[in-house]
């Protein structure tokens, strides 16, 4: 009901354009509709043809009619409305062929917007030929010329904004996803690996060592949990300071391994964009468990050093075996991973062995366009 409603409100809208179009033009020529009925008849046609094919709020869309590649509708418009004119010379309807020259990007692809504004420029041209003189088709043609390029260049705008949003939209999608991946695959596979190993030492009346591999299994729950957590509290914008963040990871990898695991901080501590402060944690969480599946009894030691153009993440150890593949810990996306998360920051990601120690260094810049740098308070 309320379709039909604001479909008749747009049909007596359009009439009453017409009506008042008509006797505008019969005022100005001087005429009544009854004694020049060939130019009312045309006018109505004019007019008509215009509010049919420029779209008015609320209307919906009408698939494209199409002759020799010319749009029907605002082709109708614009050859109507240059008869009209050469009937009436100085006729309102040269706004007519003006809008026309307006509403066809919005309605047509740029091909088929392209052949009205063609068909108008070429009408005006062969009216000029045919009268003689240039005083109304010059205007009229360079106002359709640029009625037409500022409605494309306003749409072109508009899709422009509408792709951005999307790639905004499908970024934080990507983003989202590879917290997700990580915090499960990391929490949910050695989970796994407890909890098969806690079945096999049942079987063979070990119960004491079961108990251990399952108290170790729930706190990897625990820890996946406490993961997701600052993940969401990340995304929030609530996150806790990196030092502290680190510090937690430095005491997780202690009471886990029953290694050492040292954390030391320089410069003055400040804020970085989320998404750094959240690639920062990664990269030490990825680091340290490298460290303990790849480098069993090495000691860790990460350094965070604020700088004034950068933020640095180093986390070393001992390297035991020199030809030991470290880049995937087999759980979430591994170095690999990281080093496209720094990419995506602007930012590098460097892992290797140098001097008998590997080494994982991040960088990311303290300012600049993706991480606008937020002094702590």
């Amino acid at each position: 009901m309320t379709l039909f409603r604001r479909s008749g409100a747009l049909v007596a809208l359009r009439l009453m354009m017409v009506a008042l179009f008509v006797a505008a033009q019969a005022g100005q020529t001087g005429f009544a509709p009854a004694g020049g009925g060939l130019l009312a008849a045309c006018l109505a046609a004019a007019v008509g043809a215009l509010l049919v094919a420029v779209p008015l709020p609320g209307s919906p869309p009408k698939p494209p009619l199409t002759f020799l590649g010319v749009p029907v509708r605002l082709g109708a418009v614009v050859v109507v409305s240059i008869g009209l004119v050469a009937l009436a010379p100085g006729s309102p309807a040269l706004g007519a062929i003006v809008i026309a020259g307006w509403a066809a990007p919005i309605r047509y692809p740029l091909g088929r917007a392209l052949s009205v504004a063609g068909l108008a420029v070429a009408g005006l041209l062969l009216l000029g030929l045919a009268n003689g003189h240039w005083d109304q088709e010059i205007p009229v043609g360079v106002g359709t010329c640029g009625a037409f390029l500022a409605s494309y260049a306003f749409q072109q705008r508009k899709a422009t904004r509408r792709a951005e949003a999307r790639e905004a939209v499908l970024a934080e999608r990507a983003r989202i996803a590879r917290e997700i991946h990580d915090i499960l695959a990391h929490s949910l596979s050695a989970q796994t690996v407890h909890l098969e190993g806690a079945r096999l030492l049942l079987r063979g009346d070990r119960a004491a060592e079961a108990l251990q591999r399952v108290e170790r299994a729930r706190d990897l729950a625990k820890s996946g949990l406490e993961e997701a957590r600052r993940a969401v509290s990340a995304l929030r914008e609530d996150s806790v300071p990196l030092p502290a963040a680190l510090s937690a990871l430095a005491e997780e990898f202690r009471d886990t391994s029953g290694l050492p695991c040292d954390l030391t901080v320089t410069g003055t501590e400040y804020r970085l964009a989320p998404e750094a402060e959240l690639a920062v944690i990664r990269t030490a969480q990825e680091a340290l468990t490298n460290i303990r599946r790849h480098a069993s009894g090495a000691p860790a030691d990460v350094r965070l050093s604020f700088g004034h153009d950068a933020c640095e993440l180093t986390v070393t150890n001992p390297l035991d075996d020199p030809g030991a593949n470290r880049e995937s810990s087999g759980g979430g996306y591994g170095l690999v991973g990281m080093r496209e998360r720094a990419a995506l920051l602007n930012g590098t990601l460097e892992a290797g062995g140098q001097k008998g120690r590997f080494r994982v260094r991040l960088r990311l810049p303290a300012d600049g366009s993706p991480m606008a740098r937020v002094e702590a308070r």
